[in-house]
């Protein structure tokens, strides 16, 4: 396949329109329509519909972009790296990060990578869904514990776990039936099974039932109503142990439950751009063991 007319593709589909990439790349615009054009005939494919003002991407023409573009600018970039004689991070670098995460965390780090790296244009986008990294233009995402995906590498860059806190003032049991909960997730509404505060796994978790008086969208939402006493709540460590030093809030026991582990991933079949590598340089700097404790304390900085 010729290169230079997947380029020459890839630009007019970024700048949608063969005026608007030729004044872009000062080439003839009649050029880029006829090496357009040949890459159609040897795809035996549509790549564009025309007709509008704006050329749009057909199906074929929008899968093929979202492939060709990344490995094209990982190109030019491999070019200018060799050039300049080193592997200096620059371009954009798109990532996709949860929101309590991005709420807590994620805003501190992503100032101190733009510090760090200048010739990086960071995006950061908060989604809870699982994105299509390929189709989205992402070049990293985290993830908290992910479903398994041949399609994507990666590590485990923080551990946090579940645990069950509450005004000191709230009586663990209740005569008259469950204890008020405040909650986030379905399961959050089943009863809860708690191990000893200090996660020991030897003794059979009690099981404590609760009546979900209140449901919020976020973690930070479910924290600050436990704090004000409308019930208790199912939260990580790492977002509440300040509260539970200060005695704001007690611990009534660790959540029967596997830990929370963050990932920081990519796709596995291109190359590791050094935009990435320098981002996951500094997760590894910012959180050196990856403990709840190390959150915590970054969080409460």
């Amino acid at each position: 396949m010729d290169l230079l007319a997947l380029a020459d593709f890839t630009l007019v589909a970024r700048h949608e329109g063969f005026g608007r990439a030729a004044r872009a790349s000062l080439r003839p615009k009649a050029t880029l329509s006829r090496r357009v054009a040949e890459l159609e005939a040897a795809l035996e494919l549509r790549l564009f519909e025309r007709g509008g003002r704006r050329l749009k991407l057909t199906e074929e023409g929008r899968a093929l972009y979202a492939r060709t573009s990344r490995l094209l600018l990982e190109m030019e970039e491999a070019t200018a790296a060799i050039a300049s004689g080193g592997e200096t991070p620059r371009g954009r670098l798109r990532i996709s990060a949860p929101l309590l995460f991005s709420q807590t965390a994620m805003g501190k780090i992503a100032a101190d990578f733009a510090l760090a790296y200048p010739e990086v244009r960071l995006e950061v986008t908060t989604e809870d869904r699982a994105v299509d990294m390929i189709e989205e233009g992402i070049d990293l995402v985290i993830r908290v514990n992910p479903d398994p995906d041949d399609s994507l590498v990666g590590r485990v860059f923080l551990r946090d776990r579940l645990v069950a806190v509450a005004r000191p003032d709230l009586p663990r049991t209740n005569p008259g039936g469950p204890v008020p909960a405040v909650v986030r997730s379905a399961a959050d509404r089943n009863a809860w099974k708690l191990r000893s505060p200090g996660g020991a796994t030897t003794a059979e978790p009690t099981t404590l039932e609760v009546d979900p008086v209140l449901s919020l969208s976020s973690l930070v939402m479910v924290r600050d109503a436990v704090r004000a006493g409308v019930g208790a709540g199912r939260l990580p460590i790492s977002l509440v142990s300040h509260d539970i030093a200060s005695g704001t809030l007690v611990q009534w026991g660790a959540i029967d439950a596997p830990d929370i582990a963050l990932w920081a991933l990519y796709p596995s079949r291109r190359l590791l751009s050094a935009r990435v590598s320098a981002f996951l340089d500094t997760l590894k700097r910012t959180f050196p063991k990856g403990t709840p404790d190390e959150l915590a304390a970054y969080i409460g900085r």
